[in-house]
């Protein structure tokens, strides 16, 4: 795997591939131990998120984002280079959660990976504190990335749950 962002998308969705770079890239700028790592971006469905949920979170629902971050060093990643994990996004569950909320779903997106890469840095929303600091960063890089941050609230309120 080379430095930076790879993104998978089996499914061939529609996806602006630079503005979710950028959204990876807004985290990892406020966080210099990781700006030369590598993650990977999967945009897939909300089948295989939900199996991925029940499988490593023990929770049989569907989820829009899972993030999982490396432990140890994988094949093909270099001596120099900081594997840092896994985005997972379930794109049609972010779809329907975004038209729910009236909002775009380019911003929704670029929201769900920010979110997903700052649990890879090591940010947790357990806890209230843990929430305002996560909650923060998250803020700091939507605007870095251009991404309004009311689209936090405008998809939070379209949760079901």
């Amino acid at each position: 795997m080379s430095k930076g962002v790879v993104l998978q998308n089996p499914d061939q969705y529609p996806v602006d591939v630079a503005r979710l770079k950028r959204a990876s890239s807004a985290v990892l700028a406020a966080h210099p131990e990781y700006r030369a790592g590598s993650l990977s971006l999967v945009i897939t469905d909300s089948k295989t998120v939900a199996a991925l949920n029940a499988k490593h979170r023990h929770t049989d629902a569907p989820t829009d984002v899972l993030a999982f971050p490396a432990g140890a060093r994988l094949d093909g990643v270099e001596e120099d280079e900081t594997y840092i994990g896994d985005v997972i996004i379930a794109r049609d569950y972010a779809a329907a959660r975004a038209q729910a909320a009236n909002t775009p779903l380019d911003d929704v997106l670029c929201l769900l990976v920010i979110h997903g890469v700052l649990h890879l840095v090591g940010y947790e929303h357990e806890s209230p504190a843990g929430k305002a600091e996560m909650w923060q960063a998250q803020e700091r890089a939507l605007l870095s990335a251009g991404v309004s941050s009311q689209v936090v609230e405008d998809y939070g309120n379209s949760e079901n749950d």
